[in-house]
């Protein structure tokens, strides 16, 4: 995979790659409308897809990197995705149920555990030389609260955790990827990426010529022609494929 002259680098996404991100949302979803509908047969992995993809569509009309800072246009997106997503699936929220939902999804995710393995992974990898690091696409103090959260500044320093707000750039944006290697002193050719998401994770880092491992542990179909160089469904799997 590399050359013996040239360092070699595995970046990670945050949100549903180094923790179960559906934890959060089923939480606020229980929380909030729980009280008001039966969620017996609920289907919160559906739904929590089509949150995931309301938030990236609505980020992108609010123009992408950093859109997740606060601000009154940021909030509205925030109570949107919350109500768009829970009608499709027959739950009409209120404007102050979206807020409530959206208060206890934001304060969920800040008490949060990393995937089995995960952690033990990213020591290992960095014990054996790996320049290991996180690209991950979001407002800088959000983020930054969730891998303080994991404790993750044990293991991977400020400079390596890459996040878009920051940057200026979202992935899929092959130049997020560009940056790391610049910042590193990789090649794309030398540099692996870990992640769940195929539209900004598969497709950002395959077009930027990195080697993409796709975290596939909610068993998505795949979205476009691109092709990761592998597919894993947990850090054990993960942890195989990388050192053995």
């Amino acid at each position: 995979m590399e050359q013996a002259d040239t360092p070699k680098a595995i970046f990670f996404d945050v949100d549903d790659t180094l923790y179960d991100h559906l934890i959060p949302f089923r939480k606020a979803v229980e929380q909030v409308a729980g009280p008001l509908h039966s969620l017996e047969d609920f289907p919160f992995a559906a739904a929590y897809h089509r949150l995931r993809y309301h938030s990236d569509m609505l980020s992108l009309e609010l123009g992408g990197a950093g859109a997740m800072e606060a601000g009154a246009a940021t909030e509205n997106m925030r109570l949107r995705r919350f109500r768009l997503t829970l009608a499709e699936f027959g739950i009409a929220l209120t404007e102050a149920q979206a807020e409530a939902m959206q208060a206890a999804y934001i304060g969920c995710q800040y008490d949060i555990t990393m995937f089995e393995g995960a952690r033990e992974l990213i020591a290992k990898l960095a014990s054996e030389g790996w320049i290991v690091g996180l690209i991950t696409n979001g407002a800088p103090a959000h983020q930054q609260r969730k891998i303080e959260a994991m404790r993750l500044d044990d293991l991977i320093p400020r400079e390596r955790q890459l996040i878009s707000g920051a940057l200026g750039w979202d992935k899929p944006d092959p130049r997020v990827f560009r940056h790391a290697n610049e910042l590193t002193g990789t090649t794309p050719a030398n540099s692996v990426y870990v992640g769940d998401s195929w539209r900004n994770d598969v497709v950002g880092a395959a077009e930027a010529g990195w080697r993409v491992i796709w975290f596939n542990h909610r068993g998505a179909e795949r979205e476009t022609g691109h092709e990761p160089a592998h597919e894993v469904s947990s850090y054990a799997e993960l942890a195989k494929l990388l050192i053995g």
